[in-house]
């Protein structure tokens, strides 16, 4: 859901549905806004997230319905929703959570390589942040953990999205956990072997987790993701619905590699001033192994040679999906830009295919291709 490097002018106010705000925040309520459940059972140091390059069973997505959500936009952020899912299903199977009352659209617009499922309503797409998170214990094992969405801090309606993650794991009839925080999957960044990377605008805020230290919140998420260390950045407060994400800007590839999408030399807002800090500063890190982090630099495109004009866009080309043997990225009409993520990613997923996609109408709400996707690994 990120969002993030993105950002065209640093006042621009909330993106990634930033109109949708002021219609969703006060149906959202107080939900999971100071009291988090009971945890189901400890399993730290027995399960982990692995990296997402392994093998999946199969790819969770979301269908959106809403007209008060996507208000003049829902038809097209459907049909890029629909592109996305078919272009997974080339690769893998994809499953898609849809409302009772809108399946028969999204069977229509998806096709017959797509499975819809009317069991397990939702409020919008925004998979990343809704569903659970897949654990894997190396030994055939697999269960989940919640993240206990509250609507990015109670800014859009979510009591469905809320029990998403929780519906999910039940109908995989795997163990289900709650962790000790509140966030969202685009939030925290894995590598599989010890090591998180996360924002602390995102996840460091009383509007997730008030009274929560930044200490104890790596307590939170190294149990909830199987993993010993957290690599914070700053982040940007207030500008994006998430609270800037980092799965737009800074994805692992690897234990001890990752990459960042770098803004253009002319770009000074706020997101581009956080994704540099961010590049310094995964640089001088180091593994939870102590291994130095071997960081490569993503290009990203000139906002001025992009289709989009809207001023809320999320034009990220790290915000790509991992499925299996493909890499799944957006392109925005910057055709320089566009050719050389294409040819990075290429670098850096030989034996993958690289499939980029025009999803612009999903880009005005400030997400991309990974917000919308959750994937199952193989146990």
């Amino acid at each position: 859901m990120n969002e993030h490097t993105a950002g065209r002018h640093a006042s621009r106010g909330l993106n990634r549905r930033g109109f949708l705000v002021a219609t969703g925040a006060a149906a959202a309520g107080a939900a999971l806004a100071t009291t988090l459940p009971e945890k189901a059972r400890a399993v730290a140091g027995t399960f982990r997230v692995p990296v997402e390059d392994v093998r999946h069973t199969r790819t969770w997505m979301a269908w959106p319905d809403s007209t008060a959500i996507w208000s003049g936009k829902l038809s097209g952020v459907q049909a890029d929703i629909a592109l996305i899912a078919r272009t997974i299903a080339t690769y893998e199977p994809v499953v898609m959570c849809a409302n009772p009352g809108s399946a028969a659209r999204a069977r229509s617009l998806c096709g017959s390589t797509v499975t819809v499922i009317s069991s397990i309503p939702v409020d919008d797409c925004w998979m990343r942040d809704t569903g659970p998170v897949f654990r894997t214990d190396g030994y055939g094992g697999l269960d989940t953990v919640g993240l206990n969405f509250n609507g990015w801090g109670n800014k859009q309606t979510h009591d469905r999205d809320a029990l998403v993650a929780e519906r999910i794991a039940a109908h995989v009839g795997v163990q289900f956990t709650r962790a000790d925080l509140i966030g969202e999957g685009g939030a925290i960044e894995q590598d599989g072997a010890g090591t998180l990377m996360a924002t602390r605008s995102s996840l460091v805020n009383r509007n997730r987790n008030p009274g929560m230290s930044e200490r104890q919140l790596e307590t939170a998420m190294c149990e909830a993701y199987g993993a010993s260390k957290v690599i914070w950045f700053d982040g940007v407060y207030g500008q994006d619905i998430t609270d800037d994400h980092v799965d737009a800007t800074s994805r692992f590839l690897a234990p001890g590699e990752a990459l960042v999408q770098m803004p253009v030399a002319a770009d000074d807002d706020a997101f581009a001033r956080d994704a540099r800090r961010q590049y310094s500063t995964l640089s001088a890190s180091t593994t939870a192994k102590g291994r130095a982090m071997d960081v490569m630099r993503l290009q990203g495109p000139d906002y001025n040679r992009i289709r989009s004009t809207n001023r809320d866009f999320l034009a990220s080309y790290a915000n790509f999906y991992l499925c299996n043997d493909a890499v799944i990225s957006a392109q925005f009409g910057d055709r320089r830009a566009d050719e050389a993520a294409r040819a990075t990613l290429q670098r850096l997923y030989p034996d993958r295919y690289i499939e980029q996609l025009n999803i612009d109408r999903l880009g005005t709400g400030g997400g991309g291709i990974h917000c919308v996707t959750q994937q199952q690994p193989v146990a």
